[in-house]
């Protein structure tokens, strides 16, 4: 806090506290006790003597002590003019003390002149220029000059009067020397002096330290008028040592000695100086008295000089030199000064008319709305710039009532404001902000006639200045910009944000007659297929279209809302059913109402275009909250698209349970993946003509705490409820992770003497990955050092929103690595001849549909044998998948394919069957027709013949694992 902050802010001492009263007392038995000794002559002629002179010169010392300590003790910007009065007091001390000498000591009479006179005479000049100290000083040299015209107009005027009444007379030499004339002289025209300064002072003194300066001049008037008793020949001819004329100057001594101390004990002490106190301003219409003495003090002085002139023209005297001569420099004054004042008023003036006429300017010119209003709401002023604001000439409003002028509805609110900020304190409250509607005129009306202004309110002589600006189109933002918080963007429906907080309003604080609210969520079937076939664009006016129906289809009472993407939802109000049956046949008409209105055609881009809706239905229940509400809704509308979408499904508690039967498998799956509880087994492939090894498919498997295995099909169907696919984020782990661990087993079991290939299944998305570009598949079987003819890629699908040339371009990149291509599934789907026809294959994998049934079904034996036969003539290499019996397998080979994988030969392995399988290099094939039978191996279940080992041409073309992904622990 500043320093004139803390000192507004300390409330100050009370006047009469202890600490002020007591000094006061004993100031005033001392005077009091001096003057009573001095009436009654203090007993006796040497007493009076003693105290006339000794006890003058002690309270002068005094004085002087007293002024000296405060001003060492007190850094103030007064210090200097203290360090004057304990000058002048010092020299008065002094001169009484050797006038004691005279008198008292040595019992002779004072001569004349002599070393008292000369210190009397030093006492004027010191307290002089300590009451110019003291003073306030004039900021301008026009104000030096005034100051001195005024301190000579008093001095002139007094010298005149005093002239005239008695030191005429005592300028009459009557036989004394020029010294004893002149120290005559000196002491009234010292004293006129020092009289005029305090006369001149008295209205100009600053208004810190008042009561010490006000002390201060009140002892050296009261010292000053003693002195002029002294002068007086009536009065001097009788004076004594110790008469009631020296309590006078016994009484100035003392209170120039308190006076310093005076602001210490009325708690007016400010030592810094630029310290200013807060000015109290006056009542409107009042003029300050202090003032208009002041401005009157130039005209009494010349008064008191002409009466001075009057009396020796009535007295029948000649005028004296003396006397006309400082008449005519009186007069020769106060014209200059008069011309003084006329130049400085007429600066004055033009300043005057600077300032208003900038004030005009800048009220004029301003862009608010200034205007004044009086205590009774009547408006006195308004600014132009009404006309631009408010559409209204400002003369319009001059006259009429504020209250006229503000909305109904916001006026209560205004008088209450208004009324409370006229009664807080100026100083705690300076101004206020109100806004408001206001009436606006006809080129600003907006339609309602009304227009938002803020306005600063300023207190103004009982009234109030509002300084008005029209914020209409920052109200407009603002609430465009809370519309855009709760509203969706695109559809104009309330966004999810706002449905919630309706959503919580209706079941926190609904009725027990409309316990049967509901919500219902929707989500479009096949949005995504409209996005990725015909575009994003003709998505949006889907979704704009189907926002346009369902704000339509629900009633006024109800809210419909878009929660994000395709999903939308309803919150449907009770209307009192109690009976269950009742309410869920309601709302379930409504809620299929709903469904086949979304589920018809929309026109798009000339096209027809059809999506379908789910939608889930669940009740506020009794209990329920609406965060549980809006979840159980959303559990309904997931099961109405698992049960074959287009449905509407009321919720049920047991959604509720398989829920959390998921979110657990779905943790275990979590967990597994960090803690490393998967397993990889491989199924060999096995040469069809020979039974030779010539590859092996990996299968990721998943070991549950009871040891069972579990396949990727099975464990993938607990993510993201239920609808957790291959394209998922723990898939894309899993396959990175099930790539890496397939690298690695391979080159370990090559540097253990089985270079067999490993086949890996991947999506076609996932061998978009930038996992897998070429550099990181290079890296990785770099890392890991095997060789790159040795890994055998999969594409498990055509995924058709897949783009052909980019799935290109990534697979002719890995094959130019060595890497081969294998295509699996084919003979199923759609897809499969324009991948065959576009994509870089090296190996064609069968259908495991095409191998149940080719021996029984004719029909598919020709389709197989074909597709067979387009494979060899492409040159590439054939797989059977899902080859369980002996049968297939002759088949199969009759019609030309290759190589087979199945359980006519081997399910998948650990990794230490799997080299033990590897060490026999072969597996039994049946035998042709007529032949003759050979043993069965353990585990087979298949007649079988010895063959020869695989050689290394066998790892040229390996084939690929099979679809089958059933449960079964290695055999």
């Amino acid at each position: 806090m500043s320093a004139p902050g803390a000192m507004l802010s300390r409330p100050p001492a009370p006047a009469g506290n202890p600490p002020g009263v007591v000094p006061q007392i004993v100031l005033a038995v001392l005077c009091g006790g001096y003057a009573v000794g001095a009436a009654f002559g203090w007993g006796s002629p040497e007493v009076a003597a003693i105290m006339g002179d000794f006890g003058l010169s002690f309270a002068a010392f005094l004085a002087a002590f007293s002024c000296g300590l405060y001003a060492r003790k007190r850094r103030t910007r007064f210090r200097p003019a203290w360090m004057l009065f304990a000058a002048s007091s010092g020299m008065a001390g002094l001169g009484n003390g050797v006038w004691g000498w005279y008198e008292v000591i040595q019992g002779t009479t004072v001569p004349s002149p002599c070393l008292a006179d000369f210190c009397f005479l030093l006492f004027a000049p010191p307290a002089i220029v300590g009451l110019l100290v003291l003073a306030k000083r004039p900021v301008t040299r026009a104000g030096w000059v005034c100051l001195g015209l005024d301190s000579w107009l008093i001095a002139g005027s007094l010298v005149t009067l005093s002239w005239s009444l008695a030191l005429a007379h005592t300028a009459h030499f009557q036989g004394r020397s020029v010294a004893q004339s002149a120290l005559s002289l000196a002491y009234p025209l010292l004293d006129i002096v020092l009289v005029s300064m305090v006369l001149a002072l008295h209205f100009r003194r600053s208004s810190v330290h008042r009561s010490a300066i006000n002390t201060a001049v009140a002892a050296l008037a009261l010292t000053v008028l003693c002195d002029a008793l002294f002068s007086s020949p009536l009065l001097r001819e009788h004076y004594r040592s110790g008469q009631i004329l020296d309590a006078g100057w016994f009484a100035g001594s003392m209170l120039l000695a308190y006076a310093p101390w005076v602001a210490r004990r009325a708690g007016e002490e400010c030592p810094e100086e630029d310290v200013k106190p807060a000015r109290r301003v006056p009542p409107h219409g009042s003029r300050p008295i202090a003032g208009s003495l002041a401005a009157l003090t130039p005209y009494l002085a010349a008064a008191v000089c002409t009466l001075g002139i009057l009396t020796n023209v009535l007295d029948g005297r000649r005028i004296d030199r003396v006397v006309l001569f400082t008449g005519c420099t009186v007069v020769l004054a106060l014209v200059v000064r008069q011309g003084i004042m006329l130049l400085d008023n007429i600066t004055l003036t033009q300043e005057l008319a600077q300032k208003e006429n900038h004030f005009r300017s800048l009220v004029q010119g301003s862009s608010d709305v200034i205007m004044i209003a009086a205590p009774t709401g009547v408006l006195r002023y308004v600014s132009p710039a009404a006309a631009g604001v408010y559409g209204r000439d400002a003369e319009e409003l001059v006259g009429s009532e504020l209250a006229s002028l503000i909305h109904p509805e916001d006026l209560g609110r205004v008088v209450h404001e208004v009324r409370r900020f006229l009664a807080a304190a100026p100083e705690d409250e300076p101004t206020t902000r109100i806004e408001c509607r206001f009436r606006a005129g006809e080129q600003r009306s907006g339609g309602d006639g009304w227009l938002n202004v803020e306005s600063t309110v300023n207190r103004h002589h009982g009234g109030l200045i509002f300084n008005s600006r029209d914020v209409t189109e920052r109200v407009r933002l603002q609430a465009q910009l809370q519309h855009n918080a709760s509203h969706d963007a695109l559809t104009d429906l309330p966004n999810r944000a706002l449905f919630t907080e309706r959503v919580t309003q209706a079941v926190t604080g609904r009725r027990a007659s409309d316990h049967d609210t509901a919500v219902l969520y929707i989500d479009l079937d096949g949005f995504k297929q409209v996005n990725d076939t015909i575009g994003h664009q003709a998505g949006d006016e889907l979704l704009v279209q189907a926002a346009r129906r369902l704000g339509d289809s629900v009633r006024s009472g109800d809210i419909a809302a878009r929660l994000g993407g395709d999903e939308f939802a309803a919150l449907i109000t009770g209307d009192g059913t109690r009976d269950r049956a009742a309410r869920e046949f309601r709302i379930h008409e409504i809620a299929d109402r709903l469904r086949i209105k979304l589920s018809e055609p929309y026109r798009i881009d000339g096209r027809d275009v059809r999506v379908a809706a789910s939608i889930g239905v669940a009740f506020a229940e009794p209990g329920v909250s609406p965060a549980g509400l809006l979840r159980n809704a959303d559990l309904a509308m997931y099961r109405a698209k698992q049960a074959g979408k287009g449905r509407v499904e009321l919720y049920a508690p047991q959604m509720q349970s398989e829920v959390a039967h998921r979110a657990e498998l779905a943790t275990k799956l979590r967990t597994a993946l960090h803690d490393g509880a998967f397993t990889l087994l491989h199924q060999p492939v096995v040469e069809l003509a020979g039974g030779r090894v010539t590859a092996v498919a990996a299968h990721a498997r998943w070991r549950s705490a009871q040891g069972i295995l579990f396949t990727p099909a099975e464990f993938l169907r607990v993510g993201d409820r239920g609808r957790f696919t291959d394209d998922g984020e723990r898939a894309a782990e899993l396959d990175r992770w099930q790539l890496e661990a397939a690298v690695e087993q391979a080159a370990a079991r090559h540097r253990a003497g089985y270079p067999v290939p490993v086949a890996v299944r991947l999506s076609a998305r996932r061998l978009l990955d930038h996992a897998l570009s070429p550099k990181g598949v290079e890296s990785l079987l770099t890392r890991h050092g095997l060789p790159s003819r040795a890994l055998v890629l999969e594409l498990s699908d055509s995924d058709s929103r897949i783009p052909l040339d980019d799935l290109e371009r990534r697979l002719v990149a890995l094959r130019r690595l060595g890497v081969r291509i294998a295509l699996d599934g084919f003979g199923s789907g759609y897809a499969a001849i324009s991948a065959l026809r576009r994509l870089p294959v090296d190996v064609l994998r069968l259908d495991r549909g095409l191998v149940d049934g080719v021996v029984e079904s004719a029909r598919l034996h020709k389709i197989t044998a074909g597709l067979l036969r387009i494979a060899g003539d492409l040159g590439m290499q054939s797989v059977a998948d899902g080859v369980d019996l002996p049968e297939q397998v002759l088949a199969l080979r009759s019609m030309g394919c290759t190589h087979g994988m199945g359980m006519a030969f081997s399910g998948p392995l650990d990794e230490h069957r799997l080299r033990r399988s590897l060490t026999h290099a072969h597996y039994p094939v049946p035998d042709l027709p007529g032949q003759s039978r050979a043993v069965v191996l353990t585990g087979s279940g298949l007649p079988v013949r010895h063959g020869g080992p695989a050689g290394p041409d066998s790892l040229m073309h390996p084939p690929l694992r099979s679809n089958s992904e059933t449960s079964v622990p290695p055999t």
